[in-house]
C-alpha cells in the first residue's frame, strides 16, 4: 500500500510568519503523497474583535453563531488557506485549498444541543476519499481548512484535529495513512516542566499506565482519544511533536500505535 501523510498544524504556527515559513519548507520536503490540515482560531478571534464581534468559548471550544461563522469562513477559508496555498506554490508544491464543501469532500451534521448550544459547529459524518484521491492522483496537494458542510447548503465550523483524523481514516481505504499533529511541544511529556521528557511510544497498554499515573490529563486527553479512535479505524500510526518531526534528523517525538 502506498503511504500518505496527513499533517495538521496548530494556530500558533499559523500566527507566526517565521514558524509558518519554516514549517511549510519542511512540509514541502516531506516525501510522498500528503495532505495539510490547518485551523486558524487565533487569527479568527483577532479579526472578529476588530469587527466588534466577541468570541465566546466554553471548555476551549468556540461557540459559532451566524456572525462568527462568517468571520471563520473569511479567515479559515480565505485569508489563512490562500496564504498557505500561495506559500506552498512558491516552494513548488501544487497545492489546492479546500473546505469540506469543495468536491463534497467532508460532510458533517450540526452538533446537537445538549448542555451547550455550540451553534454552527459540525461533527464529521462522511469523508469522500475517492474524490480527494482524484486530486492526489492528479499530483495536487490538498490543503484543508477547518470548515465542513451539511450537504444542505450550510457551512459548519469543525475541529481541525478531528478533520485530520477523519480524513486519515477515510484515506486509509486506499493508502497506508499516518497523521502528524504538529504543535509547540516536542510530544507527549512525562513532566510538563521538562520539555525533553517525551514519551516516545504510546500503545494501548502504555496509554492506560499514563492515564493511571495522571500524566495524560486535560487538553491532551481528547487529543489522544481521537488518536486511538483513528488507529482503531484503519490509520497506520499517529505522530505528535514539533514541526521538526517531519525531518529524518529528529526522533524526539511521540508515536502512537495500537
Amino acid at each position: 500500500m502506498e503511504k500518505l501523510s496527513i499533517v495538521k498544524i496548530g494556530g500558533n504556527i499559523i500566527e507566526d510568519e517565521t514558524s509558518l515559513n519554516a514549517f511549510l519548507k519542511l512540509f514541502a520536503n516531506l516525501e510522498g503523497k500528503k495532505i495539510l490540515v490547518h485551523g486558524g482560531g487565533k487569527r479568527a478571534t483577532h479579526i472578529a474583535s476588530k469587527l466588534g464581534i466577541e468570541s465566546k468559548m466554553i471548555n476551549g471550544r468556540r461557540i459559532t453563531d451566524a456572525e462568527t461563522l462568517e468571520v471563520i469562513t473569511m479567515v479559515y477559508g480565505g485569508l489563512v488557506n490562500k496564504n498557505v496555498v500561495a506559500k506552498l506554490q512558491a516552494l513548488h508544491i501544487d497545492a489546492i485549498g479546500l473546505t469540506g464543501a469543495d468536491i463534497n469532500s467532508i460532510q458533517s451534521e450540526k452538533r446537537p444541543i445538549k448542555e451547550v448550544d455550540f451553534g454552527f459547529v459540525g461533527d464529521v459524518k462522511k469523508v469522500a476519499h475517492n474524490s480527494i484521491d482524484k486530486l492526489i492522483k492528479a499530483d495536487f496537494t490538498p490543503v484543508f481548512c477547518a470548515i465542513t458542510h451539511d450537504g444542505n447548503g450550510q457551512l459548519l465550523n469543525t475541529n481541525a484535529d478531528t478533520i485530520a483524523s477523519t480524513i486519515a481514516v477515510g484515506m486509509s481505504e486506499i493508502y497506508e495513512s499516518s497523521i502528524y499533529y504538529c504543535f509547540e511541544l516536542n510530544g507527549v511529556l512525562r513532566d510538563f516542566n521538562d520539555k525533553n521528557s517525551v514519551v516516545k511510544l504510546i500503545n494501548s497498554k502504555t496509554y492506560q499506565e499514563l492515564l493511571e499515573d495522571k500524566i495524560i490529563t486535560d487538553g491532551m486527553l481528547p487529543k489522544l482519544e481521537n488518536c486511538f479512535d483513528a488507529l482503531k479505524n484503519g490509520v497506520h500510526k499517529v505522530n505528535m511533536g514539533n514541526t521538526t518531526m517531519l525531518t529524518n534528523e529528529n526522533d524526539n517525538f511521540t508515536t502512537i500505535t495500537l
